[in-house]
Order: C-alpha cells, then structure tokens, then sequence
C-alpha cells in the first residue's frame, strides 16, 4: 500500500492564501518540465479499469505517471516510488506549502 501525502497551506498562520487553487496549480504544473493535465485518472488493473474524474497533474517518471491530485484546496500525492519524496518537497516549496501525512 501507498503512502499517501498531503500540500497544504491549512497548518500556516501567514499571509498567504491558505487554500492552493486550482488556476495556482494550473498555472505552476504548466511551467515545470515533465508534468501534464488530466481530468480523468485511469487505473489500469489485471482484470478491470477504473476512471477517476478529477484534477490530475501527471508526473512523467522514467516509465510511468504519477497523479498530483488538486482537491479542495490541497495537492495530494501517493509515495509509489522514492523519486517521489524529493519532487513532491519541491512542489511544496514552491507553493509555500507544508507536507502532511493523509
């Protein structure tokens, strides 16, 4: 099983918007190398495939594509591989954010 992590903004007491918007993610996903929108994510499995309509950010890795999802105000992202950790800490610097469990 994933372990699933949280950018927020909910945990700080700054001046900053506190939610992550959609257009901020758009217009931050479109100025990094690597990353493309998706409203659907698609789970392909060995015996069924499962569509999920949302707000996908694609991470291209290597061979594979791993979704930042943007719901209700925060980035969420599950840890498949280690190569994750780094780029999901950059993406909350980036966005002045905090990294959470959940």
């Amino acid at each position: 099983m994933n372990q699933r992590f949280r950018i927020t903004r909910s945990m700080q007491e700054s001046p900053v918007e506190q939610s992550i918007s959609l257009e901020e993610c758009k217009d931050y996903f479109a100025s990094q190398p690597d990353f493309s929108y998706s409203r659907v994510l698609i789970i392909q499995g060995a015996e069924s495939t499962m569509s999920i309509e949302g707000d996908f950010f694609m991470w291209k890795y290597a061979d594979v594509e791993i979704p930042f999802r943007h719901y209700m105000g925060d980035v969420y992202v599950a840890i498949s591989d280690e190569a994750v950790v780094p780029k999901m800490i950059e993406i909350a610097t980036d966005l002045q954010a905090d990294v959470v469990d959940g």
